[in-house]
């Protein structure tokens, strides 16, 4: 009898186990750290998105937390993260500080490159209705001037190799005397070694844009297993031609076949251009110039089409002076979206003007009988050669 309960004893363990081990591990990456800067919780949170926020007490040791009320936050956009922050209200620089583990996995693979992500939503926090401008760094880098929203949330995310050691620093510094930097969230994923492979490992991606086109929702984890946030096609004057229409693919599923690994949810809606004979173009300002831009546009078929039917299409780039005058080109050529699977168009090094601003044209070739359409797209530039360290006393 007592083997009997020992025996069962030990089934319930075991079993217990693979349950505890399903719930703790329910992402691939090696890292997946979500921190929730100001929360004053000592227990996580686990957001409808199945991601578990942790206080920030421990990767940071400056700062005070303050309460945000949050109004109008898009969905895939967390409220309850949202609604506290760090403020920093000493020193010209405040970091927070992460170790991540880099030793070799079981697949003897390591953590080469990770993304990182900061949010800020103001919200008029201080009653002071001036959203705050600062500078953000990562490992000693220089990152992005952030320049903070009254009512929406503001991110910047850069993805880079982690060429020396396993230390991930993420500082503010304050850049003006009437406002102080705050943060709302810190985000870290690791990325498997082929994803932006081209990319030289010694320079940052500091990406611009990522839209998702034809769909009215954000795309992200689960459906990205990066955790990529694809925000919905911006307003109707950055994306022009004679008229879009959204449409859905009507393959039941999609091959995705690329290294980036972007998530298979992207290519069942899409923008098609009502007209033929117009032109499908996106135009966005950045706040970046003089800096070599690369750009990667995702493509699938939306109906299958018959042997009369035929969809081919130009996808050309340009930058302009402030004259509008044409000042850098490239030329990809033709694509032939592929139905039931994934293409992936990469436009790289092309340089954007003191303006910071970009457009991609896509136009049908002369024996297409169908107009052109997009999936998605995501634009980024490559920042500065990469340095090692920090100083939080600058």
């Amino acid at each position: 009898m007592h083997s009997t309960l020992l025996f069962n004893l030990l089934i319930l363990l075991f079993v217990s186990h693979l349950l505890c081990f399903y719930v703790i591990v329910p992402v691939s990456a090696k890292v997946f750290i979500s921190i929730d800067c100001g929360s004053s919780s000592s227990e996580p949170y686990t957001d409808k998105r199945s991601i578990v926020w942790v206080g920030d007490s421990q990767y940071v040791q400056t700062g005070e937390a303050r309460n945000v009320i949050t109004e109008s936050i898009p969905d895939g956009l967390d409220s309850h993260v949202m609604s506290t922050i760090r403020e920093f209200t000493t020193r010209n620089k405040n970091c927070y500080s992460l170790d991540v583990e880099n030793d070799k996995s079981e697949d003897n693979s390591k953590i080469e490159r990770v993304l990182v992500r900061a949010s800020f939503y103001y919200g008029n926090y201080d009653n002071k209705s001036n959203p705050p401008i600062f500078d953000l760094q990562f490992n000693g880098n220089k990152w992005a001037s952030v320049e903070t929203s009254m009512t929406r949330i503001v991110y910047k995310e850069v993805v880079y190799s982690l060429n020396q050691g396993n230390t991930i620093t993420v500082c503010l510094a304050q850049t003006r005397l009437d406002t102080l930097p705050f943060i709302s969230a810190l985000e870290i994923r690791s990325l498997d070694s082929d994803i932006y492979g081209y990319v030289d490992p010694n320079y940052p991606l500091i990406f611009m844009q990522r839209e998702a086109y034809g769909t009215n929702t954000i795309i992200r984890y689960p459906e990205d297993s990066c955790d990529r946030i694809w925000n919905p096609a911006g307003p109707v004057a950055n994306i022009s031609g004679g008229g879009v229409t959204r449409v859905k693919n009507s393959s039941p599923s999609i091959k995705v076949d690329i290294a980036d690994k972007v998530p298979e949810a992207l290519f069942m809606t899409a923008l098609m251009l009502n007209n033929i004979s117009r032109t499908l173009w996106i135009s966005h300002d950045i706040e970046y110039y003089q800096v070599p831009m690369n750009f990667n546009a995702y493509i699938s078929e939306v109906i299958k089409l018959n042997s009369t039917q035929k969809r081919s299409f130009n996808i050309t780039a340009y930058t302009y002076n402030g004259d509008s005058d044409q000042e850098w080109y490239i030329d990809y050529g033709t694509v032939i979206p592929p139905y039931g699977h994934a293409l992936q168009v990469h436009i790289e090094n092309l340089t954007v003007d003191a303006y910071g601003k970009y457009e991609i044209d896509l136009y049908a070739t002369n024996d297409s009988n169908l107009p052109p359409l997009i999936n998605a797209l995501e634009a980024y530039i490559i920042g500065d050669k990469l340095v090692q360290g920090t100083n939080s006393k600058d």
